[in-house]
Parts: structure tokens; C-alpha cells; sequence
């Protein structure tokens, strides 16, 4: 109970001090708190749509079971409209209702622009019938009656300004539906973020699916006292194997999986970053702790000499940790809750409005937050509470002050080089390694070990790195720079501490700087090697070319060619009896000008003549295949082929370098009409001297067709890089959050370094040291441990991405590229980091009293 009532009056008696790690500890719990009740709203949201929307027993087409083995048709695979009838004669049935439904559509509006999604969600186009009538109602006009009707839903409508009497486009595999908008429909729950349009039946089997007697799938629901599973075998008993299907607890259970492997992703990715602040923390707490430990020497001195034992000066350490664990936790739970409201209602601004009425809190969320926050305080307060507890009783005669590391400093710095040489030889052993898989192990271990290492010897390369500093930074500022830098030096271990929490975050963005301006020039140094021909022609969401658009790219005036680019699924027989699901390259004979592929043996352009095919380097070597041999090719749908190997293309290349190419014409002799994949790419070539007017014209052309980008190489470039940092953005916004924290630590250090100073500062100032002189040194030493974690870090982690680079050349991106600017921007960042640090602790340093400071014990 003393010892309760001692961390307690403590606890209260250091608030103040406390307050940035509680602060610390909050962020951590609040940002791993937001991620699973966000994940878990999210998950709960689908669960709940896919429960109210999906029939008892759903029958599909069986190809719709694995997509990886069905060629891209960009049409739907379909039932016929006859099972429907034959359906309702099962036993168990009570209804029977075909439903149409695809995602391979892009809606526009009458101009031609696009009110397709730009999130990435699907556009899903089909009939409104029962299925829809779930999850939609209609809140304007009325229901598709005719072939010229349409009905689209409220949040797209209302998005892109569009009302009733508007005409639309509807762009499929099949041609472009134009529609009046006779309806707009609301969600019942949540919409996912997609836009709906929906046709009468006979409309959308037509022109959605290409065949009047054909349904996506057809929806049973079960009569009175069947179960979904008796329902299930009957229909199965009257079908056999040749169609999917599922049960209400299957289907949704696919659509969930399919739902949460994306919020898995992103729950992981965002725990991860949440993991990094809750590692700076710990620098903080650390920090915080020793610092009060060291000041209250004397107190603890005096407590040991009236009868407290080591144990219990210990606990007493650990009680504050754990009280300002519990504190910190319980906040940052409940500002967990609002950071997931808050992501909530940014998912309505792309167009997933999620119900906050449905906010999903497990209670094993509070519980994960409360233990994080509470066992991660009381872990980093355990080195500090144990040198407390070795404080004797001599100590209470002596000024308060950090004694000296001694023996354990020079076992630390031993241990600390130790690692950072593993981790040396590591990032060097993956720098030279041969297979992505064992450089990628090298490369996790020489991370983590130079991590650790630099940590653990940041006193060392305290007293050599702020030294250096100094001599630029602080030496122009006289006698008040060089009490800056001695400050800073007086407790390197403080120093390392703090500069380390910064270095991590700093380490991350610049590895991944590194990274991604290596990929951006790898690629575009690639394409300059390449790619031979002037414009490519590609949908940014993964959509194919429709015939339709493949059409106007090749009647564009001006160009000397275009080349269609396909993937053809098959399965590959080699000489030696192997056989291997593959995707092929099928392409027309112009697409060995436009991708110019190396061969190391045959010509590329052999392997577009008919019943020719080609392979990579590697593909060739472990089959033992050479030219002239013959792979059997049984392609997805169609007919087997054998075709001979003309070229055998170099392993190299980042683009194409180990595809197997052959001609589109090769593919059409052994896979029907119906089952030939649409483009995937198209690349064109403008005549000599008309490269802008192509330009232009080919633009025009597919001004229609908004699901398809037109890019000269400059744009592609230019969209490579744009990509790449956007990626780098959100992983920076990310990363800031233990950023902040590392600001908290320094803001905490100096502050908690002003009071370890009260009476030399009041010396100071005694001896003729003026306010804006001392507030000038606090902040010099701020800056320079900013600079210090800043150089560290930035050091550290140019050598991780350089690392991963080598790695990335493994694939063909064989460019190092630093991005100097960044790093630059960054370091000069830290610098003013330091600065805003420091506003606080210098203000209240200057606004000391100098008598008081003086009297202070």
C-alpha cells in the first residue's frame, strides 16, 4: 500500500512530465484501436449485405468457379435461360428466378465522359429483378420497362449530376448501350463504392450477356421445412457436376473472403505502421523514465535510507509505468473509436458510405488496446525502474545526475558494433545474391541487425556524430552554440535514445524513397531501351479493349501500324513431359518492332509465323528445350496445338523477357470465336512527321471509350511516376504518425533536461546569460538531435533501399537511383522538427525565475 501511495503522489507530483508519453501511448492505441474497429465495421458492414442480398441456392456457370482458367472474353460465362424451368420442378424449390449480372462494363453519360467509379470499385451492370430488389429501392421514378430504359443508383446519380430523362452509355464487350435513365435507386444498407445500372430482363440477357436465353445465375429459394444443404444436394442430384452450385452460407462466405483478403491487406499494412510507433514509443518511455529516475536520485536515496528496499523503489517505478500505461490506453481506446469514424466518413467521400450506427466495437479490441499500451509502458520503464532500484543510500548525499555507464557502457557498445557488422555483412551477402528468395532473407536479417545495432550504439556515435554536427551547424553561433552542442554531449546515452526514436521512421522513408525512385528510373530506362513504338493504349483498372474501341485505334489516321496485345490461357507440355499452366504473349507480327525483346537464340519475329511459338531463357533451361523443339499447347476452350520454338528471348529484360510470344492468327486457328480473349494492350507507331496530329486523332478517336488511356512514352513515364509516389505518399502519411511521436520524445527529453537544469540554467543567467540567449541554446540543442536521428536514419536506410535495389535487378530494374531532393528536403525537415521541438521547454527555460532557479535542489 506505501508503495502504491509512493508511485501515486509521484505519478500526480510529475504529471506534467508525463503527459507527452501518455501522449505517446494514446497515438499507439488509438491507431491500432481505429484499424480493427474499421476492419471490423467494414467486415460486418459486407456480412450483413451479402446475408440480405443472396438467395437460399444460387446455380452459375462452373467456369465461374476459377476465372485463372478461363480466357478473358470480356463476356460473362451464362447459364441457359432453360434451367430456370427445369429448376422449378426440383423438389425443395419454391422459386426459381435467373438473374443477370456482370462487371465488365463502363457507364458514361451522354457526352461520353466517364461516371464509371475512379476508386477502383466495379461498375456492375445488370437486370433489376429480385436480387436487386434485396439491397435496392427505388426513391425516383420507376423500374427499366422497355429496351431504351435504364436504372442507375442514387450515389452515382448524384455524384455526376445525373436525373431523370438523362441519357447514358452502357460500354460492353458487345457494343454500347444507350439509355434513358427512367429510375434511381437507393441502397437498403451500404453501397460497396460501385456504380449500378440496371436493364429489364430481356435487355440485359441481350445486350449484357449476347444471348436472350442465357442468365448469369439462377436464385432458389427453398420451400417451407427445406434446408439450404437438402435443397443444395437435390438440385445437384437433378444437374450433376456441370454447373457451381452454393449454398446462402457459401456464397456468402466467397463473397466475405473475397471482401477480406483486401481488408486483411489493409488491416495488416496499417497495424504494421502502428507497430513503428508503438517501437518509437518505447524510446520515449525509456527516456522519460531514466530522466526521472536520474532526477529523483537523492528522493530515492533517502527512501532506501529510512528502509525501502530495492524491491520496493522498483515497484514503485513500475506502478507510475503501469498507471501511465492504464491512462494512456483507456484515451487512446477511445480515440481508437473516433479515428474509425473518422475513416468511415472518408470512405464516403470515394463513395463507400458506411453506417455509423453500425460501428463494429469487439470486446476484443479494448482488451487488445488496454494490454499493447499497458505491457509496452511497463517493459520500457523496466531498465530505468531497475537502475533505481540499484540507487544506494549514499546516494541522497550527492546531487541528482546519471551516473556514468562504466562497465555495462562498454559491453553495450561491444554488443552494438557486433550487430551492426552482422547486419553489415548481411545487406552485402543480399546485395550479391543470385535468387530473390535468399537475397530477400538477407536482406530482413541486415535490416533488423543494423536497426537494432545503431540503436544499441547510438550513445557511441552520439558523442562522434553531434561532434561533427556541431562544427557546421552550431559553431557559428559563438559561445551560445557551444553550450548547445556540450548539452547535447553531457548524457550521449539520453541523446542516442532520442535521436534513435527519430532515426527509425527517418530509416523507413528514405529506404522507400530509394526504392521507389529506383523502380521509376529502372522502368523508364527500360522503356527508352524497349519499347519502339510512339503510343500505348490501355485501361488504368485492368479493363480490356472491346472490339468496338480496338476498331477506332486501327482506322486512327496517320499511324503506320498497330499491334494487339493478348493473354491466352493454356497449359504448356515440354519435351521432357512437364506440363505448367501458363499465360501466353499472343500478339501481332508488329509487336516485335514495337517491344524490342532480346533473343539469345532464334529471331522473336520467327515466333509470329504460324504454329510458332517463343520462350524464355529460364523457362528453356530447366526444360532442356532448344530450337526447332515442339511444346504441346492445349489452350483454355479450345483445341491442343503443337508449336515449334522459334526464339528464345533473354531473361533480362523487366518487360516481357520471359513471356512466350506467338501470333494472334495461331491462337485463332485453335480457340472458337467466343472463347478469344479481347486485348489487353495496344501499341501504335505514328508516321514521320505526324506524331502530334496521331496524337491527337488517336485521342478523338477513343474520346468514347474513357476506360482506356492514350499515352505517348513522356506519359507513360509520367504515369510510372506518379503511381510510385502516390504509393510513397500514403506510405509517408503513414509513417508520420511515429514521426510525431519522435517529435513527442524530443519535445519530452528537453523538457524534462530544462528541469535536470534549473539551477545551472539559473547560474547561467546569473553570470549575464539573457533569456534570448537561453532560449537560443535549448533550441540549438534540439536541432542537432534532430539533425543526429535525421543523419542516422537517412544513412541507414539509403543503405537498406540501395540493398533492395540490388535485389529489384534480379527482375530487370537494374537502375540505383537516390532521390537527393528528398533526402535533402528531409534532413533540412528535421532540422526545423527540432526547432518546433524545442519552442516549449526554451520558453519555459526563459521564463525561469533567477533567484528560485538558483535555490533550487
Amino acid at each position: 500500500m506505501t508503495v502504491l501511495k509512493t508511485s501515486l503522489r509521484n505519478f500526480l507530483a510529475h504529471k506534467g512530465r508525463m503527459a507527452l508519453s501518455a501522449v505517446a501511448v494514446l497515438l499507439s492505441v488509438a491507431f491500432v484501436c481505429g484499424t480493427l474497429v474499421f476492419t471490423d465495421t467494414m467486415n460486418a458492414t459486407f456480412d450483413k449485405l451479402f446475408n440480405t442480398t443472396t438467395s437460399d441456392v444460387s446455380v452459375q456457370p462452373k467456369d465461374a468457379e476459377d476465372d485463372k482458367d478461363a480466357q478473358r472474353t470480356g463476356r460473362p460465362e451464362t447459364v441457359p435461360a432453360s434451367l430456370v424451368e427445369q429448376l422449378r420442378k426440383v423438389e425443395g424449390v419454391r422459386s426459381a428466378v435467373g438473374s443477370v449480372s456482370t462487371d465488365k462494363v463502363t457507364l458514361t453519360d451522354a457526352k461520353g465522359d466517364s461516371i464509371s467509379p475512379t476508386t477502383g470499385a466495379p461498375t456492375i451492370a445488370g437486370d433489376w429483378g429480385d436480387d436487386e430488389k434485396k439491397k435496392m429501392e427505388i426513391v425516383k421514378g420507376h423500374e427499366p420497362r422497355g429496351p431504351t430504359d435504364s436504372l442507375i443508383d442514387a450515389d452515382t446519380a448524384d455524384k455526376n449530376g445525373i436525373e431523370l430523362g438523362d441519357r447514358i452509355k452502357t460500354i460492353t464487350a458487345s457494343g454500347t448501350i444507350e439509355t434513358t435513365v427512367t429510375g434511381i435507386a437507393a441502397f437498403k444498407s451500404t453501397n460497396p463504392g460501385a456504380a449500378i445500372v440496371d436493364f429489364d430482363s430481356a435487355t440485359a440477357r441481350g445486350h449484357l450477356l449476347g444471348s436472350a436465353a442465357a442468365y448469369s445465375e439462377v436464385q432458389l429459394t427453398a420451400a417451407d421445412g427445406v434446408s439450404d444443404e437438402q435443397l443444395k444436394k437435390a438440385v445437384v442430384g437433378a444437374l450433376g457436376g456441370d454447373y457451381k452450385v452454393q449454398t446462402k452460407e457459401e456464397s456468402v462466405k466467397d463473397a466475405a473472403a473475397q471482401v477480406g483478403s483486401f481488408l486483411d491487406v489493409l488491416k495488416y499494412a496499417m497495424l504494421g505502421f502502428a507497430g513503428i510507433a508503438v517501437l518509437v514509443g518505447v524510446f520515449l518511455i525509456v527516456n522519460t523514465f531514466s530522466m526521472l529516475v536520474a532526477q529523483r536520485t537523492r528522493e530515492i536515496g533517502l527512501m532506501r535510507a529510512i528502509g525501502s528496499s530495492r524491491k520496493q523503489v522498483n515497484r514503485s517505478v513500475l506502478v507510475e509505468a503501469l498507471m501511465l500505461g492504464v491512462v494512456g490506453s483507456v484515451l487512446g481506446i477511445a480515440a481508437g473509436v473516433g479515428l474509425a469514424v473518422g475513416l468511415m466518413k472518408v470512405m464516403g467521400t470515394v463513395g463507400m458510405k458506411l453506417d455509423t450506427s453500425e460501428l463494429t466495437v469487439k470486446a476484443t479490441t479494448p482488451l487488445i488496446g488496454l494490454a499493447l499500451g499497458v505491457i509496452v509502458t511497463v517493459v520500457a520503464a523496466y531498465l530505468p525502474a531497475r537502475r533505481a532500484g540499484r540507487v544506494s543510500p549514499m546516494a541522497a548525499l550527492r546531487d541528482a545526475g546519471t551516473p556514468a555507464d562504466g562497465a555495462a557502457g562498454r559491453v553495450r557498445a561491444a554488443v552494438g558494433l557486433l550487430l551492426t557488422a552482422v547486419g553489415a555483412a548481411a545487406l552485402i551477402g543480399a546485395g550479391r545474391a543470385d535468387e530473390a528468395a535468399q537475397g530477400s532473407l538477407l536482406l530482413g536479417v541486415g535490416v533488423l541487425c543494423t536497426l537494432v545495432g545503431f540503436v544499441v550504439i547510438g550513445p557511441l556515435l552520439a558523442g562522434f556524430v553531434v561532434r561533427l554536427l556541431s562544427a557546421v551547424v552550431l559553431r557559428v553561433f559563438g559561445p551560445v552554440g557551444r553550450m548547445a552542442e556540450r548539452n547535447a554531449l553531457r548524457n550521449p546515452r539520453r541523446t542516442g535514445a532520442t535521436g534513435a526514436a527519430l532515426m527509425i521512421g527517418l530509416a523507413l522513408v528514405a529506404c522507400l524513397s530509394v526504392v521507389g525512385s529506383s523502380m521509376v528510373a529502372s522502368a523508364t530506362d527500360e522503356l527508352d531501351k524497349t519499347v519502339g513504338a510512339d503510343y500505348i493504349v490501355q485501361s488504368d483498372t485492368g479493363q480490356q479493349i472491346t472490339p468496338a474501341a480496338e476498331r477506332a485505334v486501327q482506322e486512327t489516321p496517320g499511324l503506320t501500324h498497330t499491334s494487339r496485345y493478348k493473354n491466352v490461357t493454356a497449359r504448356i507440355t515440354s519435351p521432357d513431359g512437364k506440363t505448367v499452366k501458363d499465360e501466353l504473349a499472343a500478339a501481332d507480327p508488329t509487336y516485335a518492332r514495337d517491344l524490342k525483346t532480346e533473343t539469345v537464340q532464334g529471331d522473336l519475329s520467327a515466333a509470329y509465323r504460324p504454329d510458332s511459338i517463343s520462350v524464355g531463357e529460364d523457362y528453356a533451361k530447366d526444360h532442356g528445350i532448344k530450337i526447332g523443339d515442339k511444346l504441346g499447347v492445349a489452350f483454355a476452350g479450345g483445341r491442343t496445338a503443337q508449336l515449334t520454338v522459334r526464339a528464345i528471348t533473354s531473361g533480362d529484360s523487366a518487360l516481357g523477357g520471359g513471356a512466350k510470344y506467338l501470333a494472334i492468327a495461331t491462337v485463332q486457328r485453335y480457340l472458337p470465336a467466343d472463347k478469344l480473349p479481347l486485348s489487353q494492350m495496344m501499341l501504335a507507331s505514328a508516321k514521320d512527321g505526324q506524331e502530334k496530329e496521331a496524337y491527337s486523332a488517336l485521342k478523338a478517336k477513343l474520346h468514347d471509350y474513357p476506360q482506356y488511356k492514350v499515352r505517348d512514352q513522356a506519359d507513360y513515364k509520367k504515369t510510372l511516376e506518379d503511381q510510385i509516389g502516390q504509393l510513397l505518399n500514403l506510405v509517408y502519411g503513414l509513417l508520420a504518425l511515429a514521426i510525431i511521436v519522435a517529435v513527442l520524445g524530443v519535445v519530452n527529453t528537453l523538457a524534462l533536461s530544462v528541469v535536470e537544469r534549473t539551477r545551472e540554467i539559473g547560474l547561467m543567467r546569473a553570470i549575464g546569460l539573457s533569456r534570448r540567449q537561453m532560449r537560443r541554446m535549448i533550441r540549438l540543442e534540439s536541432v542537432v538531435i534532430a539533425l543526429f536521428g535525421a543523419l542516422l536514419g537517412l544513412g541507414l536506410g539509403m543503405g537498406w533501399g540501395a540493398t533492395a535495389q540490388k535485389l529489384l535487378a534480379l527482375q530487370g530494374l537494374g537502375v540505383l537511383e537516390i532521390p537527393w531532393p528528398t533526402i535533402g528536403a528531409v534532413f533540412l525537415g528535421s532540422a526545423v522538427v527540432g526547432l518546433v521541438a524545442a519552442l516549449v521547454p526554451a520558453f519555459r527555460a526563459g521564463r525561469m525565475n533567477v533567484l528560485n532557479a538558483i535555490a533550487t535542489e
